[in-house]
Formats: structure tokens, sequence, C-alpha cells
């Protein structure tokens, strides 16, 4: 693989999650929040203190993002959408179109540019091609894409005209041009395919400089793409499970990861103890604040 290798990850505090996901950098709290898919919490982590807060969810989670014309965070729960405020615990749900298919759960989501919130399906039990990628606002489910088997690796350029996203059975993230008035797509390109033995793309988030940085599941690394897909940079994670990454710290210099243990024996579990740990990694590069929820 080209591209150039560096190390100096390291884990933050002592958290281990069945399956760590979705970091969001919030620059008002100077805070990271996360989530466990599977424990299921809502975690936020001070990044001054280090002080630790988890939620338990009432159900499978599958993604989260800030909201900017209300108190907390709009969560992708596993049979709704819904609006979780941490200072009062309240929640305000909206049913998903599978609500009522137990198999189903929401996976992958993020806000576009102009506040629009994404979120895709899958079929956690049978993994068959019948997820949707959802756009969600005021309360209305919008079906955008459908086939899905695992929905993953939402994020935007800088100036919002291209949307990434991958489908977990391929070894393939893939970009779309796109309306940020409509938030319509165009047709859908080949952005990248992962090189033979790195894994499949999970999450990713995209720099200042309009670079995408993937975790690459299964494949112990997070990997810089430059807009024309080359490989800039690897990072190699000691864990074969990262999921996904993100700025944060006051300039957005910093590199979080998260990570999963989920399946692995415990023959595995032995050989790599920071299987489930959120790790850091300071860049000299700067990331873009996450977008907020807006409609």
């Amino acid at each position: 693989m080209a591209g150039k290798a560096q190390s100096g990850v390291t884990p933050v505090g002592d958290t281990r999650d069945i399956l760590g996901e979705v970091p969001i950098w919030s620059v008002v709290e100077q805070a990271l929040w996360w989530i466990d898919v599977r424990g299921p919490f809502l975690r936020r982590r001070d990044w001054a203190s280090g002080a630790l807060q988890s939620w338990k969810v009432p159900e499978l989670v599958g993604c989260i993002a800030q909201c900017a014309g209300r108190p907390g965070l709009i969560v992708g729960l596993r049979s709704a959408v819904g609006f979780f405020d941490p200072a009062t615990g309240a929640w305000e749900r909206f049913p998903a179109p599978h609500a009522d298919a137990p198999q189903m759960r929401f996976n992958d989501g993020k806000c576009d540019r102009q506040g629009r919130f994404w979120v895709g399906s899958m079929d956690d039990v049978g993994r068959r091609p019948i997820g949707t990628l959802y756009r969600f606002e005021a309360g209305h489910y919008t079906p955008v894409l459908d086939g899905i088997v695992v929905p993953n690796s939402l994020c935007w350029s800088p100036d919002g005209a291209t949307m990434y996203f991958a489908d977990g059975i391929d070894p393939v993230i893939w970009s779309f041009p796109f309306d940020t008035a409509t938030g319509n797509l165009g047709e859908r390109r080949q952005f990248v395919r992962l090189a033979d033995g790195t894994g499949i793309p999970d999450g990713t988030t995209v720099d200042a400089e309009g670079y995408l940085w993937n975790a690459q599941y299964g494949g112990s690394v997070v990997t810089r793409y430059a807009p024309d897909g080359r490989v800039d940079r690897v990072i190699p994670v000691p864990v074969t499970q990262p999921t996904s990454c993100a700025f944060a710290g006051a300039d957005l210099s910093t590199l979080v990861i998260t990570t999963a243990a989920q399946r692995l024996t415990p023959e595995a579990l032995a050989r790599q103890p920071l299987a489930g740990a959120l790790f850091a990694l300071p860049t000299n590069v700067r990331g873009l604040p996450e977008s907020q929820y807006a409609a």
C-alpha cells in the first residue's frame, strides 16, 4: 500500500466498549461524545478533566449528532430516530419505517453541512440487502438509497458538494455528487477500493483539507485518503476492529478512534486487551466541526 505509516496511537481512559462508534466532538462543551452500540450506552468525556459520563440507552443505538436548535442529541436508535436531553433524561421518538421489524436497526448516521440528518437501516440478524439510507427532516423520513446491507462511512466534503458512503459488504467507499439545496444525490462513483487485507470501510471523517479518514474494521488501521482517492497515510491501531474516527481537542487536531471487542474469541481478546478502547493521536492537520441537526 502506498502512503506513510504512522504510530503514536494511545488509549484514552479505561472504557471498553462492545462496539464503540461515532465519536462526535462538541466545540461548545469541549467534550467528546460517542456510543457503545451494543452496551447500549451514550458516553461523554470532558476533555480537560477526563470526567466520564455514561447513559444507558433503552435499545441498541447506531449513531448520534449534535442539535443546533434544541438541547441534547439526535440519536439513531434501533427502531426510531429520537432526541435525547442528557440534562433531564427525556426522549422524543419518531418511529422508523422498520419499527415493527425486530431484526432491523439503524446503524451509521450523520448530519450534512446543511443540518439534515442522514441515517441508514440494516438487517442486524440475517444481513440481507434490505437496508435503506434515509434523509430525516422535521420528523419525516425520506428514503434515498435502498438495497443496503451495512450502511457506513457517511460524511461530506468541506463544501458539502460530495457525499461519501459505503456498504459494509464490499471494501469500497463510494462518492456521490450532492445537491446542497435539495439533499439529492447524483450518480454513484467509486472513490476508493481498500487494499486487500485492510478490512472493510467503517466510520469516516473529513478534515479541513478535504481528505477522508476511514477506520478500516478488521484491518487494524485508519487510512487518510486524498480527495482523488490516493492513500496519503496509514495509521496502525493496536486492535483489529477500529470502527470510526473524528477530530477533537481545542484546535481539532487530535484524531480520536473508537474500536470494538465484539465477536473476538477469548484468545483474540487476550492478544489485544485494548479492544473496545478509545484512542487518540495528535496530528499535523485540523478537522472540521461536525455539522449539527438544524431542521
